[in-house]
């Protein structure tokens, strides 16, 4: 895919890997719309690199609408790469017994699921309306899993079962999508040095870094950035959930 000129969309741009992407795809001359919760950190990075923004909540179907449209309307959309996403901690019964509390479990789902569905859909709707280029292709949708959907730990039941959803949603949606040209990838990132992370101290950091089986760190977030830039130029990248993890199998806890 010819990435000079084009837009892209990038949900979660404010901060950590979605950041990074932005950077990555406006590096390589993308018109990038950050869509964020974060209004003062999208701006922020929108200004950086000379992108737009949009202040919204993906799990709103017209705020997830309003910035497809703010995406498509300088340029053909053909990127969409959805970073908006949390964690939680917390076991099937807790220590006293009680059982997981439901409404922790469904904010999750609704957040990294129902919020990657909400993008992931309606860009596929503007992207399809492009016109088509090489082998007939539009465009490419990024979504981001983890290794917690492969490897989950004691306390991620929540999470591992969203990132497992959307594993689960990669290849139906590229088979849904392959007959107007579009692409589906998933990225499940291991441990990044992403601002969550950077709460911890420095000790438990560096312990995580050395848990990782080569190189011995915490992922870099542009690294995420530019596997991103290179799923687009490769073309014959399709229906795959990449690892981007340095080798890691996480441990029960």
């Amino acid at each position: 895919m010819e990435l000079n000129g084009i837009s892209a969309i990038v949900t979660g741009g404010a901060s950590g890997l979605g950041a990074a992407t932005v950077r990555a795809l406006a590096n390589e001359g993308v018109r990038v719309t950050v869509f964020d919760r974060n209004e003062a950190g999208a701006r922020d990075v929108a200004g950086e690199v000379g992108a737009n923004f949009v202040a919204g909540d993906v799990t709103e179907p017209a705020d997830c609408q309003a910035a497809v449209d703010q995406a498509a309307s300088g340029a053909p959309l053909r990127i969409a790469v959805n970073c908006a996403g949390t964690g939680w901690v917390g076991r099937v019964i807790n220590r006293d017994g009680s059982p997981h509390d439901l409404s922790s479990f469904e904010f999750i789902q609704k957040l990294n699921v129902v919020g990657t569905f909400n993008v992931m859909t309606k860009a596929a709707s503007a992207i399809a309306e492009t016109e088509p280029g090489d082998d007939g292709e539009r465009g490419l949708i990024v979504n981001t899993a983890s290794v917690a959907a492969f490897d989950g730990q004691i306390g991620q039941l929540a999470y591992s079962a969203s990132k497992g959803a959307i594993v689960g949603m990669t290849l139906p949606a590229a088979r849904d999508l392959a007959v107007v040209g579009i692409r589906v990838m998933a990225i499940a990132p291991g441990l990044f040095d992403t601002p969550l992370l950077a709460m911890l101290p420095e000790p438990q950091r560096q312990a995580l870094g050395e848990s990782v089986l080569f190189p011995k760190r915490l992922g870099i977030p542009a690294q995420y950035g530019e596997l991103v830039v290179a799923m687009a130029r490769n073309s014959y990248l399709n229906a795959e959930v990449v690892r981007l993890d340095g080798g890691i199998r996480m441990p029960p806890k």
